[in-house]
């Protein structure tokens, strides 16, 4: 039996090179130095340096997580330091690269070291193409921005709609000739950018329709499958969450605080943590206050009390709060609006597998059929069960009204929302009247008669 001697490894990481230090349990320096930051360098670091009993410490930075991949094999444990909580380092009077890898080492061994999680494969993967995705979207905002500069610098009132048929029209516009050279490299710049997004959407389509947790986050009205994988990315492992608060105070999306004996202050959020996952549910709740069930209520209540922004906000920390027991309970959201719900799903599986399935002819259920208006004048149109939307796309059920505590039974009451929640549970008809084709026809035929060519 092989005995290993425990020890504790600082690595200060830059982007050319690394500073190791290496303490022993009694914390004794043993060894320390430099080495490039550089896969193969970090591979034969690993095998020739590294034990499986040692414990590793790092500050987490931009190239972390490869450097994680790559020494993970080869010890017992690594730590990645959240670098705002290392007060240890960031006020230190002597601070060189050698006295900050021996601080995470001594940190780590002493367990004073603020750790982060550290996020599956997978759950990078998403994270990486997320922020890509959201880069590039800025990138196509700020040409946009600059091709109104343009037209704005020239005095020229065109309204660009951001279409095909827009830009080739934009490329018509009169301009100086300096002007059209700067006009056409934006132009050229936007579509290429566009272009890179679509790429981008192409692998994070397929990455979300395989992962049923998208799925079931998609079902949040406003929230399609850009929001919720970046979602999923920020949370990753749900369970590593003590609440629902917890969450949304993770993607900064809950008011900071200022407390000092008997006063108390709440300001705006935090806005610490994943950035982007944070931006896209502010997107989402731009859509809420038009929706039907609980989330509509709460922001046009939250508007009409302290504003737009204000309840653009609240609602995006609610569907924060949602996601996490979405996340948790693997279940979908139950108040969804199942057209919209239905359109949503499908279109995503359409793009994905080309699958489209037909929808069940609810014309022929015997009940739908006695509630039908016996008119010939009228057209109907059926409204699946939200219960079916689910099932046909491979969901779980989301609970039904009868099933539902005695207390969110009676919120719903006072919300005016139980006779939505109980029409959702069953096939839904839209009684239009018929448009009068024939009285239309009748009268260009007889125009015809009276004017002979």
């Amino acid at each position: 039996m092989t005995f290993t001697r425990k020890r504790y490894i600082g690595l200060d990481i830059h982007k050319d090179v690394v500073e190791f230090c290496i303490l022993d349990a009694a914390g004794k320096k043993l060894d320390g130095g430099r080495i490039i930051c550089e896969h193969s360098v970090l591979v034969k670091f690993a095998k020739s340096v590294l034990t499986r009993g040692d414990h590793v410490a790092m500050e987490a930075t931009t190239n972390t997580w490869s450097i994680v991949d790559i020494l993970e094999p080869h010890v017992a444990r690594i730590v990645v330091g959240n670098p705002l909580k290392t007060k240890a380092i960031a006020e230190a009077k002597i601070k060189t690269d050698k006295v900050d890898a021996m601080i995470l080492a001594q940190l780590l061994r002493c367990d004073f070291l603020p750790s982060v999680w550290i996020p599956d494969k997978q759950t990078r993967v998403l994270r990486r193409l997320s922020s890509f995705r959201k880069s590039l979207v800025h990138e196509v905002t700020a040409t946009k921005n600059r091709i109104k500069g343009v037209l704005n610098h020239l005095l020229i009132k065109h309204a660009v709609p951001w279409t095909k048929n827009g830009l080739t029209d934009l490329k018509k516009v009169e301009l100086p000739s300096h002007e059209r050279i700067i006009m056409d490299c934006e132009i050229a710049i936007l579509e290429k950018h566009e272009a890179e997004i679509e790429k981008i959407e192409i692998e994070i389509r397929r990455l979300a329709y395989e992962e049923e947790s998208v799925r079931l986050l998609m079902t949040l009205p406003g929230v399609d499958y850009n929001t919720a994988t970046a979602v999923l990315a920020a949370f990753g492992d749900i369970s590593r969450f003590k609440s629902a608060d917890h969450a949304a105070s993770y993607l900064g999306l809950v008011p900071g605080t200022r407390q000092s004996a008997n006063r108390c202050r709440h300001g705006s959020i935090t806005k610490m943590g994943a950035g982007v996952a944070r931006s896209t549910l502010c997107e989402s709740a731009q859509h809420l206050n038009s929706h039907n069930g609980p989330l509509g209520v709460f922001v046009r209540r939250i508007i009409a009390k302290k504003g737009w922004n204000k309840g653009v906000v609240a609602g995006a920390r609610k569907l924060a709060i949602l996601c996490y027991h979405i996340l948790k309970n693997k279940e979908p959201y139950r108040y969804a609006d199942p057209p919209k719900a239905a359109r949503k799903l499908g279109r995503l599986r359409i793009r994905v597998t080309g699958e489209r399935k037909a929808m069940q002819r609810f014309r022929y259920d015997e009940e739908v059929v006695a509630s039908r208006p016996q008119s010939d004048d009228v057209t109907v149109c059926y409204i699946p069960p939200l219960s079916y939307v689910y099932e046909s796309e491979g969901l779980p059920k989301a609970k039904s009204h009868s099933a539902l505590s005695a207390g969110e039974q009676r919120i719903l009451k006072e919300l005016g929302l139980t006779d939505y929640v109980l029409a959702n549970e069953k096939v839904q008809m839209i009684v239009k009247p018929k448009q009068k084709t024939e009285g239309v026809a009748k009268e260009k035929a007889t125009s015809v008669k009276r004017h002979p060519k």
